[in-house]
């Protein structure tokens, strides 16, 4: 599994999305269970434009670990990118309970709560 992960990881950060995704989907296949195998792969997806199998592989890393950070700060960011911006903020608002004190968190709410109409606090 950490040598899928990492050569994904590697392919994904030359951008080398076809064989970051190749990667990342012998992962998934050879571990199912492991959630951040699946957010990889979402990673990946969201980068070549691929919002719904992207959705879908968050869906389900966060179906086998409900907090992951990285799976719901990239279904915050494919909802916004998508214009289902109240339904971003509701994941923001999420993110922010669970890590009060990231200042990035406080960037994106506080833009979509403008964007939306209500006031950034």
């Amino acid at each position: 599994m950490d040598l899928l992960l990492q050569r994904g990881e590697d392919a994904l950060e030359a951008e080398e999305y076809g064989v970051a995704l190749e990667h990342f989907t012998a992962l998934t296949d050879h571990a199912p269970d492991f959630a951040e195998g699946w957010n990889a792969r979402a990673t990946v997806l969201f980068r070549k434009d691929l919002y719904g199998p992207a959705l879908a592989d968050i869906r389900r890393a966060l179906a086998l670990n409900p907090q992951h950070f990285d799976a719901m700060t990239g279904l915050a960011v494919i909802l916004q990118t998508t214009g289902l911006h109240a339904e971003a903020l509701e994941v923001w608002y999420l993110l922010r309970a669970v890590h009060p004190h990231r200042p990035e968190l406080e960037q994106a709410i506080g833009m979509l709560e403008v964007e939306i109409g209500g006031e950034a606090l």
